[in-house]
């Protein structure tokens, strides 16, 4: 379009109007200069795009352009004909198996871990590539429910961030390398009997990966084994061995619960059964008929968490309050010794206690007095004794032997793990998991140590900051790519099984703790269907697996 400070010569109006008199129809144009066809306004259409190839010696057009697309879909087509090496994530080019139909969606019952503890799912799969992840119906930790962790974790599997390649000292190897470096020093450990060997996972449910474990152990007399994860349930362990003098679980039955008193504790979106613990407090929530009585919460709490937006009453409190506030609680219900001299917080309503302490004891069998994992031993044990004197032990309040393969005290054991590095008792450690380079407190000085020990390989998702310091990376396998097993919040055992392929040539921990023991090439499938086997006395193993 002619600019509008350009100057319009040349122009008669008379011919142009005779010139648009004798066009039929309606016609519309952006100048003058248009209409008129001056000289200046044909120059400035020509060169309006001074570098268009069709305008150039040998350019190609537009038309040309065109030709050769079209011929390159034709070639492409042909490469149908030849033989190419296998793909993965690609259209099938033979017929698929028999159950995969195009535009029918198959479900596959698995589990996924967080924090060692398992949750039932059913994943949606697509030709044979997981979309979409929902609750298993008949899992008692999910009833067919999901939470936001789940739904994001089929997004992880497609993460072009996860690591894709064994790494050796920063620079790619492979597989066959990390097994010949492995059967090198063996060698060594056997000979020592696995002096200065050190193993460090997250926390362990897996009574099959526990099952290796403790081989190795036997193999390597002189080796230990350490636990660490971040957000771990040291609190929650600690105060069941100071109540009731061993580490046991304690798992919940809200849908019995008329009374709820939860201790800085988020129990409706975080933790161990909050999924199904979400799902049995609503349903005390809705009434069923005009006999039915909806259940009371009561949340003290440091922070506004989800819990919180659901309580019929909430008070609010710093976390170092939370411990006078459950000391006082407990003194009202009857547990001698309870307050020990603390005094409750200001801010507390002189009549908020006891008339809480009131209708837990007008419910009596049928309240949970509920702490948060972040709180310490102290409020755990003090939650215990409540829930004794209130009655609710064996009604809402189940005890169970602990989920963990070995419930120890993960902050004491990576203590332990450095203080033995410093003191150079550690000589090859195998990271399976984790990032503790990050997220180890900072006055163990985690990075400095780990540069100590002599062979340092790591096992994890990403190539993330310990991965960059260890000798050895190995990628990790998804919960979607290998089999498994864990188990949920009530101890109930799942088998973890994969709807797809490694994308990236992952191992499992169930693969490196079998190089370990001399048994490289064994897949995780025969490793978790040995061990269940060997568990399962009967004959018909093979329908028993299957199911």
């Amino acid at each position: 379009m002619a600019s509008r400070d350009r100057v319009t010569t040349g122009i008669d109006l008379a011919s142009i109007r005779a010139h648009a008199e004798g066009e039929a129809g309606k016609h519309f144009w952006r100048s003058l200069e248009e209409l008129a066809e001056t000289p200046d306004y044909t120059s400035f259409v020509h060169h309006e795009f001074p570098n268009d190839p069709a305008k150039q010696a040998g350019g190609l057009s537009r038309r040309d352009a065109l030709k050769l697309m079209a011929a390159s879909a034709a070639m492409a087509g042909l490469t149908a004909c030849t033989k190419l090496p296998p793909e993965k994530i690609v259209p099938y080019a033979q017929q698929p198996p028999e159950e995969f139909v195009p535009g029918k969606t198959l479900f596959y019952a698995t589990a996924m871990t967080m924090g060692g503890i398992a949750t039932g799912l059913l994943v949606e799969s697509h030709m044979g590539r997981p979309t979409k992840v929902e609750g298993n119906p008949s899992h008692p930790a999910s009833l067919g429910a999901t939470d936001a962790f789940a739904q994001a974790s089929v997004l992880s599997l497609y993460d072009p961030d996860r690591s894709q390649a064994v790494f050796t000292r920063g620079r790619i190897s492979s597989w066959s390398s990390f097994l010949a470096a492995m059967d090198e020093a063996r060698v060594g450990l056997i000979a020592g009997k696995g002096v200065g060997l050190r193993i460090l996972t997250e926390t362990v449910t897996s009574p099959t990966l526990a099952s290796q474990i403790r081989a190795l152990l036997a193999l390597y007399p002189e080796a230990r084994w350490h636990q660490y994860e971040a957000a771990n349930r040291d609190s929650a362990l600690e105060g069941s061995r100071l109540a009731l003098g061993e580490r046991v679980n304690t798992a919940y039955r809200f849908d019995r619960a008329a009374r709820v008193v939860a201790l800085d504790s988020d129990f409706l979106s975080f933790g161990p059964g909050s999924v199904r613990y979400a799902r049995d407090f609503a349903g005390r929530r809705r009434m069923s008929d005009e006999k039915s009585e909806m259940n009371r919460l009561y949340a003290v709490e440091s922070v506004p968490t989800s819990t919180g937006s659901m309580a019929d009453h909430r008070l609010p409190l710093r976390a170092s309050e939370i411990e006078d506030f459950a000391r006082e609680l407990a003194e009202s219900l009857g547990v001698k010794g309870a307050r020990g001299g603390r005094h409750l917080p200001a801010r507390v309503p002189p009549d908020w206690i006891p008339a809480l302490a009131r209708d837990l004891q007008n419910h009596r069998g049928a309240s949970i007095v509920i702490p948060g994992d972040q709180q310490p031993p102290i409020v755990h044990a003090l939650a215990h004794s409540m829930n004794h004197a209130l009655g609710n032990v064996g009604s809402t309040v189940v005890y169970t032997e602990a989920l963990e393969a070995e419930p120890v005290n993960q902050m004491a054991s990576l203590r332990s793990l450095v203080a033995d590095v410093q003191a150079g008792k550690v000589s090859t450690l195998f990271i399976l998991g984790g990032n503790p380079v990050y997220d180890a407190p900072a006055d163990l000085d985690f990075a400095s140590q780990l540069l100590k020990v002599g062979l340092r390989v790591h096992l994890g998702l990403e190539n993330n900051e310990t991965a960059q310091l260890c000798h050895w990376h190995i990628p990790e396998t998804h919960y979607l790519e290998a089999w498994g097993d864990a188990r949920a919040y009530d101890g109930t055992v799942s088998i973890v099984q994969p709807l797809i392929a490694p994308l990236y040539n992952g191992r499992s921990a169930h693969e490196i703790l079998a190089v370990m023991l001399g048994l490289a090439g064994r897949t995780p499938h025969d490793i978790v269907k040995d061990y269940w086997r060997g568990k399962y006395p009967r004959g018909d193993f093979e329908t028993f697996w299957q199911t």
